[in-house]
């Protein structure tokens, strides 16, 4: 089939060529302006509109993949299109190259098609939002899935944790259960008892009447941010409140108590883990002292069943007990219940339960109680990790809830007394930044007091790029001492050969850690760490360095060369990819700067790798941008696309070439999860320039929706280019419709998927977070931008920002904004306790107006009426000012 087109330039006078690729040139002309064809190459030297007319042959203009594209290469402004997606109704019109595609048969100069598509008046998406009202938590949820979550809950450090759930929650997408439950891990891995046949064992009781007409059940974790867990039930009349928790069998529940597991016995119970065979060794050799214990952890369970009625009602209760739906067979041991003790046992040394009602055994397996009114009946019930003896029962049955409970409230409280403080006028956000930092040491696993620990997102082990935002979180909020051990699980695993790699195949770990051991440096400035894994660090990126030589080949030009190749997640992708080389040239050009100090020499060398290796990656994503067809925006304009690899003809989701690329519940995994927005974040590509602004318009088009990604949304760094471009509605609208729909909105737990895939995943909380960072501060070079990224909503009358603490790149930061718009006042107040040559050169402070309102003045700094800023040049540690209005 042939087509005809017309391409038209205005502004300039384009030379070049154009090929064609399933289809050829069957003649080119050129209609206007002073110019030749010839062949596959025109030039213009003159002309207000320079016009081309092309006829392609042979043309597929059918949908699906294989389609005909035309690729028109000039030194400037290199394009590409489907030539079926050319008509005359919308035309291609890419304004930053000052160019129009039409059909052939449109006779319409470019100021007419110009006119016409501007008039239509309409918007992109990125347009749409910037028009919106701001968003806000109630907005977005009123519109987004409610994915409710089950929770873990443990003691820190040791991978003896509990998983708890409530009837007809989701459990691991596999349907609802029926039962509150209560499960034994592993970290990810169930435990599994000889006394069931081997099977998996968890916990089964109810509390009520059963399921009924209403669910009737709300959850919440002890003071919106401890690990310790509550849930209550109304059953018509009588209210049920359970509350749960975990700690040690015997001892106290303080950190000298805590002995921790090894990351590599913890790396054998989670999912996905690689461990070498010298690490196999090590780990067998240590597992049973890891697990085989005098102490068990240990989840007790309170639920009071109060009768709310003014007439006598009943409660019910069915206690705790294993596998009620899978039993094992006959043949094995079956659980029995004691109820002159109060003992749920296989046999006498083998105690799964201790159960008492009103400081008593209960009695029997299920109860019917009658209460007066305003009369509680208090059920305890104490789960060991692991059925213990029955010596060790009784001293268990001894020991006081209210005493355990007070010990475990002060134990997590203690870890957040050690981070930053935050108080936000959000009270969800506020709970969830604290709560966060908790949920990542409950389950960085690793020996107390001084070890390496594993920082697993959710059931998985670590990995260098999904494990990158807890720590950084964590170095943010002043954890920097955990956080330098869980980036020592790395380099304490390093292979001989410089590579870092433990989870499933991937490839881009070892410039994931390099990376975050230059954000730990930035922190802390530790030189002394520093030299210590100097030796690590020259490995590592003496690895990247001969992997990247064995790319330089020739036939690689403009196609890969000098880039690394390897797959970066999940799928088997083994390209050229730009997320895994942005990873390697971030890792490499943070070592160059911690050698800075220790060895110059080394440093420069590295430096010089980065820059070339950062010169090969923007090579060959220019002829990518140039390659990949053109997309459609909403405002009538088309912007370049780009593909996740250089081996791609464009997105892979549009299908330009051929192949099955849905995975993992959505069409946009490799290009919106695993592509080339991660380069605007890796300090590759500026989000203001150029091609960081066809990145984002064209991924904010295809692949998002409410400037969310889909099926795993927190893998999309986009939110980092939307605070850098100022498009602070474009951040918010992401931030809270993406909070709001995978996260638990009553425990704050996340998860990976939203198919319900992979619970507590701490990956996800992490970039929630690290949001949450960028929305209170983000550094720039040598400027610290405060606020800007925070809703209007919170500087309204009354209300107060503070942190104290928190880490920045200049020192520990403390801001507090108190607004007091009412009398047409914002104060400000600034420290950064840091050396005079540390300090920032500039601070930029942003303060949205509650109701737009322009400053009238400010008692410091200069005011920019457009951004809503306050510049303070030669910040000298401190300032205190006013912002009136």
């Amino acid at each position: 089939m042939n087509k005809k087109i017309s391409i038209i330039w205005s502004g300039c006078c384009p030379d070049g060529s154009i090929s064609v690729k399933n289809g050829s040139i069957l003649q080119m002309n050129v209609v206007s302006g002073t110019g030749k064809a010839d062949g596959a190459t025109f030039s213009f030297e003159s002309g207000i509109e320079c016009k081309l007319a092309v006829e392609v042959e042979n043309a597929a203009l059918e949908n699906g993949a294989g389609a005909t594209i035309v690729h028109v290469r000039t030194e400037g402004s290199p394009f590409s299109f489907f030539l079926r997606d050319i008509c005359s109704q919308y035309p291609v019109y890419i304004p930053q190259y000052g160019v129009i595609v039409t059909t052939g048969e449109d006779t319409r100069s470019f100021s007419e098609i110009r006119s016409a598509i501007e008039s239509q008046a309409t918007l992109s998406r990125l347009e749409t939002i910037e028009n919106e009202p701001e968003e806000s938590f109630d907005n977005a949820a009123a519109s987004t899935r409610d994915m409710q979550c089950y929770t873990w809950l443990g003691v820190s450090r040791d991978i003896r944790i509990f998983e708890a759930g409530f009837r007809y929650i989701s459990y691991n997408g596999s349907g609802r259960e029926v039962w509150d439950w209560i499960k034994p891990k592993y970290h990810g891995t169930d435990v599994t008892l000889p006394e069931l046949g081997g099977a998996s064992v968890k916990y089964d009781y109810f509390a009520g009447r059963g399921l009924g007409c209403v669910q009737g059940l709300e959850r919440w974790i002890e003071e919106g941010n401890l690990p310790i867990l509550n849930a209550r039930h109304m059953d018509d009349d009588v209210c049920y409140t359970a509350k749960m928790f975990v700690t040690n069998e015997k001892s106290a529940l303080i950190m000298k108590n805590i002995h921790g597991t090894n990351i590599l016995v913890a790396d054998q119970y989670s999912y996905g883990s690689m461990l070498t065979e010298e690490q196999n060794r090590k780990k067998d050799t240590l597992l049973e002292s890891e697990l085989e214990r005098d102490e068990e952890t240990v989840i007790y369970l309170r639920i009071e069943a109060i009768n709310m009625a003014k007439a006598p009602r009943y409660s019910w209760m069915r206690i705790p007990q294993p596998n009620v739906h899978s039993l094992p067979d006959l043949s094995k041991i079956k659980p029995e219940y004691d109820g002159a003790a109060g003992y749920g046992s296989y046999k006498e040394d083998k105690v799964f339960l201790i159960a008492t009602l009103n400081g008593k055994p209960v009695p029997q397996r299920e109860m019917a109680v009658l209460l007066k009114p305003g009369e509680k009946a208090e059920y305890v019930f104490k789960i060991p990790h692991r059925p213990i003896s029955g010596l060790r029962a009784e001293l268990l049955a001894e020991t006081d809830y209210q005493q355990r409970l007070e010990e475990c409230i002060l134990f997590w409280k203690d870890k957040l007394g050690d981070a930053a403080k935050i108080s936000l006028p959000e009270k969800r956000i506020d709970e969830m930044m604290k709560a966060g930092i908790l949920h990542f040491d409950l389950v960085c696993y690793g020996n107390e007091p001084e070890e390496a620990v594993a920082p697993v997102v959710g059931v998985y082990s670590p990995i260098g790029s999904e494990s990158s935002p807890i720590i950084q979180y964590l170095e943010s909020v002043g954890k920097n001492d955990l956080a330098r051990r869980a980036i020592m699980y790395f380099v304490d695993k390093q292979h001989e050969d410089g590579f870092m790699q433990n989870f499933g195949g991937y490839m881009l770990e070892t410039g994931g850690v390099l990376w975050n051991i230059g954000e730990h440096y930035r922190y802390t400035r530790d030189i002394e760490w520093i030299k210590s894994i100097k030796a690590n660090i020259l490995k590592a990126c003496e690895y990247l360095n001969r992997w990247r030589e064995r790319n330089k080949r020739e036939e690689l030009r403009g196609k890969g060369y000098g880039m690394i190749d390897g797959k970066v997640a999940d799928p088997e992708d083994p390209y050229h990819s730009y997320m895994l080389n942005g990873f390697a040239y971030l890792g490499m050009s943070r070592s160059a700067e911690v050698l800075a100090k220790i060895d110059p020499k080394e440093s420069a060398c590295i430096a010089a790798q980065a820059e070339e290796l950062k010169g090969d990656i923007l090579t060959s994503l220019k002829n990518s941008i140039a390659e990949c067809p053109v997309v459609p925006l909403g405002n009538g304009r088309w912007c370049p696309s780009v593909s996740p690899w250089v081996e791609s003809c464009g997105p892979v989701s549009l299908y330009a070439d051929p192949g099955m690329w849905f995975t993992h519940a959505t069409a946009t995994t490799r290009d919106a999860l695993c592509g080339t927005m991660y380069l605007l974040m890796q300090e590759v590509v500026k989000p203001d320039e150029l091609f960081g602004d066809f990145i984002m318009k064209s991924f904010s088009e295809l692949f998002y929706l409410r400037n969310v990604a889909f099926s795993q949304p927190y893998y999309s760094p986009h939110p980092y280019a939307n605070l850098k471009r100022g498009e602070v509605k474009a951040f918010l609208k992401e931030y809270y419709t993406n909070v709001s729909s995978l996260a638990d909105r009553e425990t704050y737990t996340f998860w990976e998927h939203y198919h319900h895939a992979s619970p507590h995943k701490t990956h996800e909380e992490a970039w929630f977070l690290m949001r949450s960072r960028w929305m209170l501060y983000m550094e720039d070079g040598d400027t610290l931008n405060l606020l800007p990224g925070i809703p209007r909503a919170w500087l309204e009358n009354g209300k107060q920002i503070s942190v104290q603490g928190m880490m920045t790149y200049f020192g520990p930061l403390d801001l507090r904004v108190e607004s007091d718009v009412s009398t047409g006042k914002i104060k400000v107040s600034v420290k950064i306790d840091a050396p005079a040559s540390r300090l920032p050169k500039k601070l930029i402070i942003r303060l949205p107006h509650p109701d737009m309102l322009k400053a009238s003045g400010t008692s410091a700094g200069e005011y920019c009426k457009g951004t809503e800023t306050i510049t303070v040049d030669n910040f000298k540690g401190s300032i205190d000012f006013d912002v009136r209005y």
